[in-house]
C-alpha cells in the first residue's frame, strides 16, 4: 500500500532585492520586478510504500529538506500534487514545535496536540517518553534552559512514542551523543520492524546505508537518483567535513 507520492512537485521561492522606496518606484514604472524566484524543488515525482524506509539525500541546497516539509505538510508545493496516507510525526528542524517558555512536560502534550494525539494516549505513554528521551530530572524545566541535545532528545522521544504510520525526520540524530544516536537507530529500527514508513534526510551515507533500502538522490532540486540505497552514486552523499 501506498503512503506517500510527489507527482510533479516544484516549490518556488520569492526573493525580494533591497532596494530603497525610489528604486522600488522607479522600477515600477518601468515595469522592472524586485522579485527573483528561486526553484527549491522542479517537477520531482515518487512514491513511498507503507513500511519502506527511504532516504532523502543530496549536498546541500539541494531541495531535500524543502522535500520533507511539504511532505509534512509544512510547505504548500507551488505546483503538482502531495498525497500521504497515515498518522505523520515530523521530526525536522531542531526544537520545532515547542515553546520555549513551557516546560518539557506542557510540551510534550503540546506536540502532541499539533500531531493530532488525544491527551489521554499521549498520558499514556507519558513516562515511557520522558525515560527514553533521559530527562526525569529535567522535565519540569522551561525548553530554552534545555542543550540542544535535550530538546533533540525529547522530540525525538514524542515522535516514536506516539505511535505514528510514518516518521520524518531531518538529520536532527547528528546531534546528541553517541550513546543516544545508537538508542535511537535501534528504536527506529524497532519502528521499522512494526510496519511503519520512515523517511530520513541526512548527509551521512553510513546511517543511509544502516538503516534505508532505497535512496532519493535530489541535486539542485531535480530527483537524479531512485534506487537501491548501495547503488546511490558514489559522490552523494557526502559526510559533512569534521572541524
Amino acid at each position: 500500500m501506498e503512503a506517500l507520492r510527489f507527482e510533479g512537485v516544484s516549490k518556488d521561492y520569492s526573493i525580494r532585492s533591497s532596494v530603497s522606496f525610489k528604486e522600488f518606484l522607479i522600477g515600477a514604472a518601468r515595469g522592472h520586478s524586485h522579485v527573483t524566484r528561486i526553484a527549491a524543488l522542479s517537477e520531482v515525482s515518487f512514491s513511498i510504500q507503507q513500511g519502506e524506509s527511504v532516504a532523502l539525500l543530496g549536498h546541500n541546497g539541494s531541495g531535500k529538506s524543502t522535500a520533507l516539509k511539504l511532505l509534512a505538510g509544512v510547505l504548500r508545493p507551488s505546483a503538482g500534487v502531495i498525497r500521504a496516507r497515515g498518522r505523520i510525526a515530523p521530526l525536522l528542524e531542531l526544537g520545532s514545535g515547542f515553546h520555549p517558555d513551557l516546560t518539557g512536560r506542557e510540551n510534550v502534550f503540546l506536540n502532541g496536540a499539533t500531531l493530532g494525539i488525544p491527551r489521554l494516549e499521549i498520558k499514556r505513554h507519558f513516562e515511557d517518553i520522558v525515560e527514553f528521551a533521559e530527562l526525569e530530572t529535567f522535565i519540569d524545566s522551561p525548553i530554552k534552559f534545555y542543550s540542544s541535545g535535550m530538546t533533540v532528545r525529547l522530540a525525538f522521544s514524542i515522535a516514536v512514542h506516539l505511535e505514528p504510520e510514518i516518521l520524518l525526520i531531518d538529520e536532527v540524530l547528528s546531534v546528541g551523543d553517541a550513546e543516544f544516536q545508537a538508542k535511537s537507530l535501534e528504536r527506529m529500527h524497532t519502528f521499522k520492524e512494526a510496519g511503519a514508513t520512515v523517511v530520513l534526510v541526512t548527509h551521512s551515507r553510513q546511517t543511509a546505508q544502516e538503516f534505508c533500502e532505497r535512496g532519493l538522490l535530489l541535486e539542485k532540486g531535480q530527483l537524479i537518483f531512485d534506487g537501491a540505497i548501495d547503488r546511490v552514486p558514489a559522490n552523494h552523499p557526502t559526510d559533512p567535513p569534521s572541524h
